[in-house]
């Protein structure tokens, strides 16, 4: 894989959210644990210091509803979850990111309420804007949706790669599965592999 160009990339960190990441979540006790055991956070704290110091931009796509859930369709045992305990509501704590990939004021927040972070949200109009070309995916759930915004990425003529030690899964053997299918159309590499391609 040739070098990254740190102005054409961008980190694409998926719902680092206390509701999906904390043990208090609503979705805590599916991906808490391997989160922390992991130390998945860090790693991904990590890759985006190291890729805002070289100019490349930060993007987190997060799960966001308005009051009453008019934004919300419960056609999945997960979306039906969200409005049963009153879930990832605008400006609640538990719907905001961890304090460890606290958002800086330049970095861009993309509100989503579908699988795909790209489905119904501005952040393919963003990313063209920016003129960015490869994407450094980060997030839970490897197999939920950061593989399903990755397929979309693909289908839009991005570059993606998946950083495999800053995403998770509920499981090990769930987040290794996801993985050997993502490597049939992308690069998968560690946080240390990433770095050692991406200049400055």
């Amino acid at each position: 894989m040739p070098d990254l160009d740190p102005a054409r990339t961008a980190v694409v960190n998926i719902h680092w959210q206390h509701e999906v990441v904390s043990p208090e979540g609503t979705f805590g006790p599916f991906f808490a644990e391997q989160v922390i055991r992991r130390r998945v956070a860090s790693y991904a704290a990590r890759l985006v210091a190291a890729a805002r110091s070289r100019g490349s931009l930060i993007v987190y796509t997060q799960t966001v509803h308005r009051p009453g859930y008019p934004d919300l369709i419960a056609n999945t045992p997960l979306f039906a979850m969200i409005a049963e305990h009153q879930a990832f509501l605008g400006g609640t704590p538990q719907a905001q990111i961890i304090d460890e990939l606290a958002p800086e004021p330049e970095d861009v927040l993309i509100h989503q309420v579908r699988l795909s972070g790209f489905f119904g949200t501005e952040l393919d109009t963003v990313l063209r804007g920016r003129g960015m070309q490869t994407l450094l995916f980060t997030g839970v759930a490897t197999n939920l949706a950061v593989t399903h915004t990755v397929f979309d990425a693909i289908n839009l003529g991005y570059r993606p790669v998946i950083v495999s030690d800053a995403c998770t899964a509920a499981s090990d053997q769930a987040h290794q599965a996801s993985l050997e299918t993502l490597g049939l159309l992308c690069p998968v590499l560690d946080t240390e592999g990433v770095l050692r391609q991406l200049p400055g």
